[in-house]
């Protein structure tokens, strides 16, 4: 669904105005005062044109006032229905992208967490904010305002020749010049509002990106190189947008030139053909206006045209992401409150790109109620076997079953409501410490959450903050250390009560001291709960009532730790290496 070089694509304009539906009394009310502002356009010339030849040159002052009292009603008239127009329009506008925006963010709440692999935040936030305000304009400037200037060009000229053939002509001439100015004026900045668009994502991404990864930057001494890729990309984003104000002023200055050659021919022509009687003073005055009303529009035009443009370029995109079938299909019906935890894997493979096999044929059961733990290097696929059994990514082979239930068929929310999570790098919200344990759940109550901060043992450090539960723990939680996340997530865990519990490296990044508070935790937790530990530090899964081994998407060895150490294999070796 791309942006053609034709005035514009029919299919894309149709598709934002399906948005309108909610809000048709509105888009009417404002297309009967575009169409009512068309047809008032020519009205004071008219009215200057008659009070010139009745009663100016006649020297009648009642009627002149007559005349004046006649137009300035018509001008109030004119400005309430602009205002309304105007009020009106972008009011629809702010609604629709309102509605448009709620719908795309609802979308990405359900991707894989493959698409967002795939693709830049800050494209998608550029997408959700910035092009989605731009479809504003479709309404405010754009589609609206074109009918309404092509409705006010053909009264006007209708006009013009209903009331003098031959200085319409003259008026009109120089209208062929400006029909090709305009057209090549169009399609050179439809280019320069599409660069202008894909410069923008550009230095979102870039600029979120870094800030997000700034101490990496800082670290790696690397300050200067980053600020002069961001220089780089910022006079690219420059010269975009230069690029396009140089198209708007050549064209402004060409518009007003023909315009004047207009006004200039007809005042020449018009006042030697007065001097013979054949036109009134009047008329030339009223055709001096009625150029000036016509050249408004069509200047107003490209522009307006290109505003719509922009605007769908800006609905493309966004239409794009909307039409992305990367979410996760939530087709389950049964509920997995009442799950007893017991997960089986049954000849699972898996891989994020094509088929480069991160797990392959995978087969192992966990009992209700068993702590199994995964081991193995980086690599060997053990965090995917956890994002598996939440839905995060979709297996392409193979079978998951809870309770003997294929995965898919459990209800999405229900499912993960009952899976709890405590990952190595735990992402906290800027927001108090109680936001962050509940989410904003109001059925977990201030006694819950203080009961689970004690056993798990955060408690200690919470209570010494200011403020304590209601302390800001600013953007991913920058203000405590990496221990106290830890705990913060296994308070949060603790409290939403799953049926199956999973720790991924959660201690492979703390101090000693708090390793021990999450053991202590981990065994409370664990306790009658399916469980799932990756670990790298094998002192923290002796416990477990079974231990697989993995080595390259596959399964090496399993058993007890003491079996395994019996056996004399691989683990055997990890053992000995971390205690040597």
């Amino acid at each position: 669904m791309a942006v053609t070089g034709n005035a514009f694509d029919f299919s894309i304009l149709k598709r934002i105005l399906s948005y309108v539906k909610p809000y048709k009394k509105v888009f009417y009310f404002t297309a009967l005062v575009t169409v009512l502002l068309a047809f008032l356009s020519p009205i004071r010339p008219f009215i200057v044109q008659y009070a010139i030849d009745n009663y100016v040159i006649k020297t009648n002052p009642i009627g002149l006032l007559n005349a004046v009292l006649i137009m300035l009603g018509v001008l109030i008239i004119e400005s309430l229905l602009q205002f309304s127009s105007s009020y009106y329009a972008n009011f629809l506008g702010q609604n629709v992208i309102k509605d448009l925006r709620v719908q795309l963010y609802k979308h990405i709440l359900n991707f894989k967490s493959k698409y967002f692999d795939n693709n830049a935040v800050g494209t998608l936030v550029t997408r959700t904010i910035s092009d989605i305000q731009t479809i504003v304009d479709v309404f405010s400037q754009g589609f609206l305002e074109i009918i309404g200037d092509i409705l006010k060009l053909i009264v006007i000229i209708t006009v013009m020749f209903v009331s003098d053939w031959r200085l319409s002509i003259i008026s009109l001439s120089t209208i062929p010049i400006l029909l090709i100015a305009t057209n090549i004026f169009k399609n050179a900045i439809k280019k320069s509002f599409q660069d202008v668009r894909n410069q923008v994502a550009r230095l979102n991404a870039f600029v979120q990106e870094h800030i997000t990864g700034m101490m990496i930057v800082q670290i790696f001494n690397k300050e200067h190189d980053e600020f002069e890729k961001f220089k780089a990309i910022n006079e690219e984003h420059k010269q975009a947008n230069i690029r396009s104000i140089w198209h708007y002023s050549v064209f402004f200055p060409v518009v007003e030139i023909l315009s004047a050659i207009s006004i200039g021919l007809l005042v020449w022509w018009g006042s030697k053909e007065a001097l013979k009687d054949t036109f009134t003073l009047g008329s030339i005055v009223s055709f001096i206006m009625y150029v000036n009303l016509l050249f408004r529009p069509i200047r107003q035009l490209a522009d307006r045209f290109n505003t719509l443009q922009m605007g769908m370029v800006s609905s493309e995109r966004v239409f794009k992401i909307l039409d992305a079938q990367d979410e996760i299909k939530n087709s389950g019906k049964i509920d997995a409150t009442n799950i007893k935890g017991k997960i089986e894997f049954k000849n699972v493979w898996f891989a994020y790109i094509d088929e480069n096999w991160v797990l392959k044929n995978i087969s192992f059961t966990i009992e209700a109620g068993q702590t199994i733990a995964l081991v193995g290097a980086t690599g060997s696929g053990k965090s995917t076997i956890i994002n598996l059994i939440n839905r995060s990514y979709e297996i392409n082979k193979g079978e998951i079953l809870i309770d003997d239930i294929p995965l898919q068929q459990y209800e999405l929310g229900s499912l993960r409501q009952n899976v709890g999570m405590v990952l190595q790098d735990v992402f906290l919200f800027s927001d108090t410490i109680k936001n962050n344990i509940t989410l904003n759940n109001p059925l977990i109550k201030d006694n819950a959450i203080e009961e689970a901060s004690k056993i798990v043992g955060a408690d200690n450090f919470i209570k010494k903050l200011p403020l304590q539960f209601d302390y800001n723990v600013m953007e991913r939680g920058a203000t405590l250390s990496v221990g106290q996340r830890q705990l913060l997530a296994f308070v949060r865990s603790y409290v939403y009560n799953p049926k199956i519990f999973i720790l991924d490296e959660a201690t492979s990044s703390i101090d000693t001291e708090s390793e021990q508070l999450i053991q202590k935790a981990t065994e409370i937790i664990t306790k009658n709960r399916s469980s799932i530990v990756v670990a790298h530090r094998l002192s923290t899964i002796q416990k477990a009532d079974k231990i697989y081994v993995m080595q390259l998407g596959e399964i090496l060895e399993s058993g007890s730790h003491n079996e395994l150490l019996q056996q004399n294999g691989h683990y055997k070796n990890l053992f000995n290496l971390q205690y040597q």
